[in-house]
């Protein structure tokens, strides 16, 4: 079986969806490919700010969290970047004409939706950045954004 689209993995639309496709995904982890292009989206003066990488990795973990939420029959939920510790990139940019392999894997996921990712990515030449991300799926996303308790 092939993997799915990644546009519905994830709850973003248009030109927002940053990853290319998904390559593959098990119960840690998931590996997914940005090719860098002049219509990439924070593409300027020969390709796309390193910054960027944190949303590529956020991405990941977003289309990890979509693909078994469509396992188990659920919709794909939005979710919250909370913070990044230790983004290191070896350059300040992705170079257009590049291909970005963002390989994210679970740390820890606890029940109420907290969760942290190691997250790398790798270009041609291996890898090129790295972090942890820490992230929050609530379960009612409406509820929680007008300030309900989760």
């Amino acid at each position: 079986m092939g993997m799915p689209d990644v546009r519905s993995l994830l709850p973003h639309a248009g030109p927002m969806v940053l990853l290319d496709r998904v390559i593959s995904v098990d119960e840690d982890s998931l590996l997914a490919e940005v090719c860098i292009r002049a219509d990439s989206l924070f593409c300027s003066g020969g390709g796309v700010g390193a910054w960027v990488g944190i949303e590529y990795m956020a991405q990941a973990i977003g289309a990890w969290a979509g693909y078994y939420a469509r396992l188990r029959g659920d919709t794909v939920k939005l979710g919250f970047l909370l913070g990044t510790r230790r983004y290191e990139c070896r350059h300040p940019i992705f170079l257009l004409g590049s291909v970005l392999r963002v390989h994210v894997q679970r740390l820890f996921q606890n029940e109420n939706g907290l969760g942290s990712f190691e997250c790398s990515i790798d270009n041609e030449a291996g890898r090129v950045a790295t972090a942890t991300v820490t992230v929050f799926q609530p379960t009612n996303v409406d509820d929680f954004l007008q300030g309900g308790s989760e």
